[in-house]
């Protein structure tokens, strides 16, 4: 099947192949307005689901429903939610700017004509918030004229339809545009669930997968357990749509989701509206999760028509039976949340999981010792807007809440950025009067783009290790990723608990029941905040950003110098010799947390992501060495010398010796980012061996060939010291299901073997075999 797909998309000069037939019979429905011949497929849908049901014999979840309707054998694929590998269809591709990079770069390296399915390229991650929208835009255009210039005529050449810097944020974009009930969405950034908010199953993968279907071959993925998150009563008050994530964020932790889809339904759905849904699923990547959703109701279909897809809701609608949960179906695990009992909610510092009530973090910091007070200009900022909370009813409730204040005379003690979505949103919030009022509140607009989020802030108003707190209603809260700074306690919540925090200044202010004092020294108590979900008129769609890839793209060129500092074509990566992997040194031994953003930061180094050395010079340069309890300084073991990671894994590499990683609990969590997997293969790396994976994290390290292998009994993780030498073997036996022994041997000359787990499939396996996915893609091409 691989193989025959491979020689279709081959031999096709245009786009005559499609993953997923698109010929509806009662109705043709286009997908979005930017590709008005891909048809929405909701007979294919259909038949898939009766299909697999019958075979199960037994009522489906709506994730169910979603992913075997887009598999491709629903007769003889293997199911057992947790076990087996699904082989999926999936409707479309999105990619970030600082993803796509890598991704287009695979892309172009497969050698193929033209992508198999629908895919964009939204430019929203090189935009660093410094001066104010415009002025930050205009320079990010400048600074960052060559990337763009190539993901504009990659697209161009290759079918990818590419949203211009301005556009607005990637997962905005979708649901505005490319989300609908029903869809199956890939994209290279871990938010990408933010569209099942819109009842699609949208998962955040590498680029290497993101190839794999716009290749047009079968994309895999373990089949995802199911939790189940009961939703009952209403919200109201001060709580919002962040607080059921942020509730359900500290129940199931960083990795409780991990394997799983977050299933929302019950009663208390209703309440919430579409745009507030999507900032639930968009925050599900905190928890591992693969994907969150939610049941297609009616403010989705208004949501739809609000964005001029009313005849993608009427077909919906026909078809809602397929978009819904079945009656009966069974969960692996259920959690129940009130809305009706449901306290606003802060999350931080330094994990999105350690969960408080608004009402309790004023208490908590002060005996933690962490900083309360939010001083203007001096030791922190205050930010609402990224990806998962900057839609118009964020904008409005945030605004309502500004409004009051200013009633009373007071301005924001704190330092107050706001990020808008999209284009959109900010065309729409300007001329409806949120943007001023939230100016007039001491605000400083940003750039249409992620901005502090991932990193992207020129900050100025504190020094590097200066101890101080932040407040956003970001998703994510890691040490040092919103400026690099260790010592920054970074909180999340939601946009109008920022806004009222950002006012009194400190996080002692519970705006439930707490007073302001007005300037005219008489004490205020803040209102619930109040806001339409949608505009009474139509959005505006400000500016147009959008560049449609042409009908023959063959003619277009693509240029990457090959002196460029930002830009480096691929070179393959080397097979596996047929031998095992003996006397590996250790290049770290990490202790505690090791996301992405420890393996391959982002920030500056994002400028770096479409050039695979230099960006290798970041390599695991946050993660903390058990050794010394130090970031970035490891000990090379064949000078006893410390040194940084990266320049020790290079010396490595020049001596010609392999090396691993030795991990703690999840590793890889947060960014969906393949730069953390194709860095140590880069660097002479091997095997990454771990208590936990993150799932795309070790997805993504098995794409570039290396080995991901977790202990089979966790405490194994002591036998290892950073002096010792590894040894895998067994490798010609290398099988599904089948444990790895590895025989650490230590310095004093005494050895020791334990046995390492993994979850690789037989196709999985032929990755490594041929030294990445993309060498066996080129393999099955040549044959």
């Amino acid at each position: 099947l691989i193989l025959s797909s491979l020689q279709h998309a081959l031999n096709s000069g245009v786009r005559r192949y499609h993953v997923a037939p698109v010929l509806c019979q009662r109705a043709k429905v286009a997908m979005s307005h930017f590709e008005p011949n891909e048809y929405i497929n909701y007979e294919k849908l259909e038949k898939n689901i009766n299909i697999v049901r019958k075979r199960l014999d037994r009522p489906l979840t709506l994730s169910e429903k979603i992913v075997y309707g887009h598999l491709d054998d629903p007769e003889k694929q293997e199911i057992e939610r947790g076990k087996t590998y699904l082989r999926l269809r999936p409707d479309r591709v999105a990619m970030q700017d600082a993803t796509a990079q890598m991704a287009m770069l695979q892309f172009i390296s497969s050698g193929l004509p033209k992508v198999a399915v629908p895919s964009t390229i939204h430019c929203d991650h090189l935009i660093e918030a410094q001066l104010g929208g415009e002025k930050d835009l205009r320079r990010a255009k400048d600074i960052n004229q060559e990337v763009y210039n190539f993901l504009a005529t990659a697209g161009a050449k290759y079918g990818v339809g590419f949203w211009k810097p301005g556009s607005g944020i990637i997962h905005q974009i979708i649901l505005e545009n490319y989300s609908y009930p029903g869809v199956m969405l890939i994209g290279t950034d871990s938010h990408t669930p933010n569209g099942g908010g819109l009842g699609g199953i949208c998962i955040g993968v590498g680029g290497a997968d993101a190839v794999d279907v716009m290749a047009g071959i079968p994309w895999e993925l373990k089949c995802p357990k199911v939790i189940g998150v009961k939703l009952t009563g209403k919200l109201s008050g001060w709580s919002s749509p962040k607080d059921v994530i942020l509730k359900v964020a500290g129940i199931l932790t960083v990795k409780g989701g991990t394997g799983a889809i977050i299933e929302y339904h019950g009663p208390g759905v209703d309440s919430i509206s579409c745009t507030g849904m999507a900032t639930i699923c968009n925050m599900g990547a905190e928890i591992g999760a693969t994907t969150s959703v939610f049941p297609y109701n009616a403010r989705m279909k208004k949501y739809l028509g609000k964005t001029g897809r009313a005849e993608i809701a009427a077909l919906a609608d026909e078809f809602q039976q397929h978009l819904v949960p079945d009656s009966g179906c069974q969960y692996d695990q259920v959690i129940e949340i009130n809305l009706s009992e449901l306290k606003p909610h802060i999350n931080g510092p330094f994990t999105p999981d350690l969960a408080h009530p608004v009402s309790d973090i004023g208490a908590v910091a002060e005996k933690e010792g962490w900083p309360v007070d939010i001083r203007v200009g001096m030791v922190d900022g205050s930010f609402f807007g990224s990806c998962t909370n900057s839609s118009y009813e964020d904008m409005g409730r945030s605004a309502a809440v500004a409004k009051q204040a200013l009633a009373h005379g007071l301005k924001c003690k704190s330092k107050f950025t706001i990020t808008p979505g999209s284009e959109q949103i900010r065309a729409t919030i300007e001329r409806d009067g949120y943007a001023q009022i939230l100016r007039d509140v001491g605000g400083l607009v940003l750039a249409n783009a992620c901005g502090p989020c991932i990193g992207q802030w020129d900050r100025k108003d504190i020094k590097k290790g200066e101890k101080n707190t932040i407040v956003t209603s970001y998703n994510r809260n890691f040490t040092g990723r919103n400026d690099a700074n260790p010592e920054t306690h970074a909180f999340v919540t939601s946009p109008e608990i920022v806004t009222a925090l950002s006012i009194a200044g400190t996080l002692k202010f519970n705006p439930e029941t707490d007073y302001l004092t007005g300037a005219d020294g008489n004490k205020f108590k803040l209102e619930a905040p109040d806001a339409d979900e949608l505009p009474k008129l139509e959005f505006d769609p400000g500016q147009d950003t959008y560049q449609y890839p042409p009908k023959d793209g063959s003619g277009q060129h693509v240029d990457v110098s090959p002196t460029s500092q930002r830009l480096q074509l691929l070179e393959p990566f080397d097979k596996w010799d047929g031998k095992d992997l003996e006397d590996m040194l250790i290049l770290i031994k990490v202790k505690g947390k090791c996301t992405t953003d420890h393996i391959s930061a982002a920030g500056p180094w994002l400028k770096f992501r479409g050039h695979l050395d230099n960006i290798s010079n970041n390599l695991l340069i946050g993660a903390i060495n058990v050794e010394n309890g130090k970031a970035n300084s490891v000990r090379n073991a064949l000078t006893q010398e410390f040194g940084p990671v990266p320049d020790t894994a290079r010396y490595y590499k020049k001596m010609g010796v392999k090396w691993a990683v030795i991990g703690d609990e999840n590793y890889g969590e947060g960014s969906s980012r393949e730069h953390a997997a194709l860095e140590p293969r880069h660097l002479g790396g091997r095997v990454i061996i771990t208590k936990s994976f993150a799932r795309i994290h070790e997805t993504n390290l098995k794409k570039q060939g290396l080995l991901p292998l977790t202990f089979a009994d966790p405490a194994d993780y002591n036998k290892i010291h950073p002096v010792d030498k590894l040894s895998i073997v067994g490798l010609a036996d290398f099988a599904p299901g089948k444990p790895l022994k590895c025989i650490i041997k230590h310095p004093n000359g005494s050895q020791e073997t334990i046995m390492l787990n993994h979850t690789f499939n037989e196709s999985q396996i032929e990755w490594f075999q041929a030294g990445s996915a993309l060498n066996r893609m080129k393999e099955l091409q040549q044959k």
